[in-house]
């Protein structure tokens, strides 16, 4: 526990108890395995489109099969996500995601595999909006960037532990062993967080007299929080397009061979998994929106670069892989962070259930758009992937120019201070929102 209270060294608004740390461990490990099932689906790419025989289209339509529904259970799950316990309400959805995960292990044929992945979105999607509720609800806005770093390493871990695992295993034994695995861990998982995790229920001290439908519709009206819903759809567009046709494009166009894909994905997540951290500490000293421009701007040159690549040398694939998702994880660490302070504490796990529904919701249709844009050619060739990283840049464009309006709003006075947790060892809320960007 020790090395990962040290990252927060140097935070004065906080001091790290043992049972902080092992929350945040919790929401780690928990985010390492939803990413990982996201994630798998890009390196199985390749080798799952001839298993199936399936094209491009039907591949995208898979994985934003994932995406629609989960933006179907966030709407639901909204009106109803500030009635409960957090740690029952994770527990309920990560359970459904465990199942999920098993059937898509299961599945013997398209459709089947289709349904499947709509099962683990229903359960899935809803995850990573309770986590992001339980991390503002227990941590102060100023160290959330500290917190989001260490919990979106799991990110790059899935890389480095869970994708080459997972290739492998695929390799050895089709493209069913990943899911399956996927959904061993995630047991053991779902047991330390039943046994570790206490009960999240300050918020439930202040009943709520709304009726759920109400609760919703007057959180997606509310103006403010538009403007955090409108971007973060803006920021699922990027993951969505490139992502899923990503090992597709490194096999077919950058000349890489399958069974190389492994090294590639390790290589990126050791490097990120260390950036993660790091880029947390430096969005909570230099400021979150700083640190969100600036990761912006690189990712934007590396796309258009990286999209318009042909055969390409493995060592230099590699670099550029480094280098983009060190990007990606600073603009993902700096808008978590900042965007928790947009909502009310009593509205915190409505608008968080809303941000993730809306944000599957456009990646669904990014993922199709991309489906429909990038074509096969032959010898498996993807064509028109350089138009991809056109919109995929416009689109962080168009992001920046949000998060802008909703850094002047958390500087004008957001709900940043944490609920006040329960026990000896909560984590006291600070009595003023301030972002290290002046």
């Amino acid at each position: 526990m020790r090395p990962l209270a040290e990252l927060f060294e140097g935070c004065s608004t906080m001091k790290l108890t043992r049972y902080q740390v092992t929350v945040v461990a919790i929401l780690a490990f928990l985010q390492f395995t939803v990413v990982l099932d996201f994630m798998i689906l890009s390196p199985l790419g390749a080798l799952l489109m001839k298993a199936m025989r399936v094209t491009p289209a039907q591949f995208g339509l898979v994985v934003s099969a994932y995406a629609l529904s989960a933006a179907v259970s966030g709407l639901l799950a909204a009106g109803f996500a500030d009635r409960f316990d957090r740690k029952k309400l994770l527990l309920f959805f990560y359970c459904g995601f465990v199942a999920g995960t098993f059937l898509c292990g299961a599945a013997w044929s398209y459709p089947s595999l289709l349904i499947a992945r709509m099962v683990t979105g229903l359960f899935g999607g809803v995850i990573g909006s309770i986590s992001l509720a339980i991390v503002a609800d227990l941590f102060p806005f100023e160290a959330r960037g500290r917190v989001m770093g260490v919990v979106m390493s799991a990110f790059s871990a899935s890389q480095v532990l869970g994708i080459p695992v997972g290739l492998l295993l695929s390799n050895a034994f089709g493209w069913h062993a990943p899911f399956l695995m996927i959904a061993v861990v995630s047991s053991a998982v779902g047991v330390v967080i039943a046994v570790r995790l206490r009960p999240i229920d300050e918020h439930l001290k202040k009943p709520s007299l709304r009726n759920p439908v109400v609760h919703l519709l007057g959180t997606l009206v509310r103006r403010r929080y538009q403007w955090g819903l409108a971007s973060t759809m803006l920021l699922a567009v990027g993951g969505f397009m490139l992502m899923p046709f990503g090992s597709a494009f490194s096999v077919h166009n950058l000349g890489i061979p399958l069974e190389k894909l492994p090294m590639i994905y390790m290589a990126t997540g050791l490097a990120t998994i260390a950036a993660g951290p790091v880029l947390g500490r430096l969005s909570d000293r230099l400021g979150k929106y700083p640190t969100f421009v600036g990761g912006s701007a690189f990712a934007v040159a590396l796309v258009v670069y990286y999209t318009h690549l042909g055969t390409t040398p493995i060592w230099w694939v590699i670099a550029l892989s480094i280098a983009l998702f060190t990007a990606i994880t600073a603009r993902m660490v700096s808008s978590q962070a900042l965007t928790s302070a947009v909502p009310e504490p009593a509205d915190r796990g409505a608008y968080m259930s809303i941000s993730a529904s809306l944000q599957q919701l456009a990646g669904a249709v990014a993922s199709s758009a991309a489906g429909l844009i990038v074509t096969e050619g032959s010898g498996g060739r993807l064509e028109h992937y350089d138009r991809l990283g056109y919109v995929v840049s416009t689109a962080i464009g168009l992001t920046v120019l949000f998060m802008h309006k909703i850094n002047r709003l958390v500087r004008g006075g957001a709900y940043a201070s944490p609920a006040r947790a329960t026990g000896a060892e909560a984590v006291r809320a600070s009595s003023a929102v301030t972002d290290g960007a002046g």
